[in-house]
């Protein structure tokens, strides 16, 4: 009898609590006190973990996180999760109407906001959430259950016991980004760039608590078969979404005119920034599902729908003076210091101005009103100086001599635009060089943030790269640097472990070589395969390789001619680190064997790097420019010029699909 009361009691308080989310975290209307819902839930653990067969598959409890899983395994969707077109201007907005007009005969358009986030499936059987995935290629996904039972607007249970999918988007608050990227500057963590990576980062998480922490949301907006509802247009999906406790955006209108379709993208272009999410465009669909298959759909996108992408957002902003960094390699880049302005999501104090040339050439003056923007949605840049607003109380810009952190005086090669700091022995340059070092693309050695670095560095411990696998000498004292513990301490010392097994391309690239990218790091390991037959190479040795460069060759030789790179090479041995190219095994594809290729525009399943890497493993290779030697040009959506090139010289094109199948051959 007391298991009857109890399962009565646990279904009780699953009611009041699911109740309390959807009202606090859905209507934004909450009936009861953080007290009140603490202590429901409170007894709901309680019960729980005394009497754990008990446990319901929908229980809130299970949103705090816990399950952690050893991989993500995949998931096919029933119906393709596809991709929209996008667009950029008011002339392409008139020419989708038109398109639409000459097969709908007065269309109705719901007009969304097109959230900052990732794309997530949700699906449910007998009303009970069952899956979670992500859209992958929008065949593929990845099984993200465990995460997506945490984010606290996804109900696990419906009103109504039904089979749905229903997807939308996961996306993280403008306010917990900023969370976020606090707390792991203080544990001097590398921070994320915006809301949208922080989002996808989270849910990617095999450890659900590290989700459950990250606060993220959602909104709902595409059921993929509305008859089975008897859904006549996606106006009434949304609201039946509504009903079944989902989150969907408010801001949500429909239109029957191209002035009023307009007039909603200018409204939400001035006042993105108002909204306590980020968005990046206004996604535009025919209302009516009979209309929508009329219109039917390409390969790859749908003709009812399409995505208006707002232009990179620029501010205004005083710049109050001009700072100069140091580089690793020595470089020198001036760089804005402005009266602090909110810019996309996060507040912008500082921006890049690239050169002395760039400065000269926009003619930027301490003082001036400039225009700010984030290249690529991410870097701020000074964009300009806003001439009409200068009040004659500007100072003209003058490039300093001498080093600002050593005081060495700068040099400056005929044929280069940046000035250098030659000295070697820079503060700043060394910093910057055990920062690089660590990063992701070298030794990939988490958890060496800059601050972190810094600090080690200005109390004596790094000093140069050797230093890294001497830390372990340093433990107990480290231990007791305020904000580490033993835990901390040795998962970085772990770390630092890990890194001693990486390829010779990471370590090569990690050295900071002038002229050495990635790239190139790892073409010269997997010519030379080991780190001594790369040494013994001469200038004209190292200059007959495919895409090896005379400079390149002469910046190489320079750096192992020297004795004390000799010796930071001789030490690293000691310290046991792989000086060998592991690489992976090519799984060489006729298609691709000794063929260059060439990608431009987005690809909507692969990052630019993944898909470069792709390519390497199947024996072909890459270019950054179309030429008579370009076998073979990948076009994304919104391509280049590198398109307009490869049709006049008569170049084999190949869209995405077509990429990804030749690869699978």
């Amino acid at each position: 009898m007391e298991t009857e009361s109890l399962k009565i009691r646990i279904d009780e308080l699953i009611k009041i609590i699911n109740k309390a989310n959807y009202e606090y975290y859905t209507l934004d209307n909450p009936s009861i006190t953080d007290q009140e819902y603490d202590s429901y839930m409170d007894e709901l653990i309680k019960i729980e973990t005394n009497h754990p067969s008990l446990v319901r598959s929908d229980s809130p409890t299970l949103r705090v996180g816990g399950e952690v899983i050893s991989d993500f395994k995949k998931v096919t969707h029933e119906v393709p999760m596809m991709s929209l077109g996008d667009i950029f201007n008011s002339d392409e907005i008139i020419e989708f109407d038109e398109r639409v007009r000459k097969v709908v005969k007065n269309p109705e358009y719901v007009c969304e906001l097109k959230i900052d986030g990732l794309s997530v499936s949700l699906l449910y059987k007998n009303g009970k959430l069952v899956r979670g995935a992500t859209r992958g290629d929008g065949i593929t996904g990845e099984d993200i259950t465990h995460n997506v039972k945490t984010i606290k607007n996804i109900p696990l249970s419906l009103p109504d016991d039904i089979d749905i999918e229903v997807r939308g988007e996961i996306y993280m608050p403008k306010a917990s980004f900023l969370k976020l990227n606090e707390e792991r500057r203080k544990k001097g963590e590398k921070e994320f760039a915006n809301p949208r990576n922080a989002a996808a980062g989270s849910v990617r998480q095999l450890d659900s608590r590290i989700s459950a922490n990250r606060n993220l949301s959602t909104f709902m907006y595409h059921i993929p078969e509305p008859d089975k509802y008897d859904l006549k247009t996606q106006y009434e999906s949304l609201e039946f979404m509504k009903e079944l406790t989902f989150t969907v955006n408010p801001n949500i209108t429909k239109v029957d005119n191209l002035k009023d379709l307009l007039s909603y993208i200018e409204h939400w272009k001035e006042f993105r920034e108002t909204l306590p999410y980020e968005i990046d465009g206004i996604v535009i669909k025919v209302n009516n599902y009979t209309d929508q298959r009329k219109l039917g759909v390409t390969a790859k996108v749908p003709k009812w729908a399409i995505a208006y992408k707002f232009p990179a957002q620029e501010v205004l902003t005083r710049l109050n003076h001009i700072e100069f960094c140091v580089g690793r390699t020595g470089k020198i880049t001036p760089r804005a210091d402005l009266d602090p302005v909110r810019l996309q999501g996060s507040v912008v104090r500082s921006a890049t101005l690239n050169n002395q040339d760039f400065i000269r050439e926009k003619n930027i003056m301490i003082g001036d009103i400039v225009s700010i923007r984030k290249a690529g949605d991410v870097i701020p840049e000074v964009v300009e100086a806003k001439f009409d607003r200068r009040d004659g109380r500007e100072v003209p810009f003058k490039m300093i001599e001498n080093c600002p952190i050593c005081g060495t005086k700068l040099v400056k090669k005929d044929d280069e635009v940046a000035y250098f700091c030659p000295n070697t022995s820079c503060d700043a340059r060394n910093i910057e060089g055990l920062i690089h070092f660590s990063s992701r693309d070298a030794m990939n050695i988490e958890g060496f943030g800059e601050r972190i670095v810094e600090d080690f560095y200005n109390m004596g411990y790094l000093k140069n790269i050797g230093d890294y696998y001497k830390l372990y000498e340093h433990k107990e004292e480290l231990m007791e640097l305020e904000g580490f513990g033993e835990k901390s301490i040795s998962k970085l010392l772990d770390n630092i472990e890990n890194s001693k097994k990486n390829s010779l391309e990471r370590l090569i690239f990690g050295l900071g070589i002038k002229h050495v990218g990635k790239k190139t790091a790892k073409i010269l390991s997997e010519y030379y395969k080991n780190i001594d037959e790369l040494i013994k190479a001469t200038i004209d040795d190292l200059a007959s390789i495919k895409d090896i460069g005379g400079c390149i060759a002469e910046s190489v030789k320079n750096y192992f001619s020297q004795e004390k790179n000799k010796d930071l090479i001789n030490k690293l041995k000691d310290y046991k680190l792989n000086m060998k190219y592991i690489g992976k095994s090519k799984n060489i594809n006729e298609l691709f064997k000794d063929k260059t290729f060439v990608l431009t525009g987005g690809l909507s399943t692969l990052t630019r790097d993944e898909a470069k890497e792709l390519i390497e493993s199947l024996g072909g290779k890459n270019a950054s420019s179309v030429s008579k030697k370009t076998d073979v040009v990948i076009v994304g959506e919104n391509p280049g010029s590198k398109y307009d090139d490869a049709l006049k010289l008569g170049i084999t094109i190949w869209n995405e699909e077509e990429f990804l199948e030749s690869s699978r051959r």
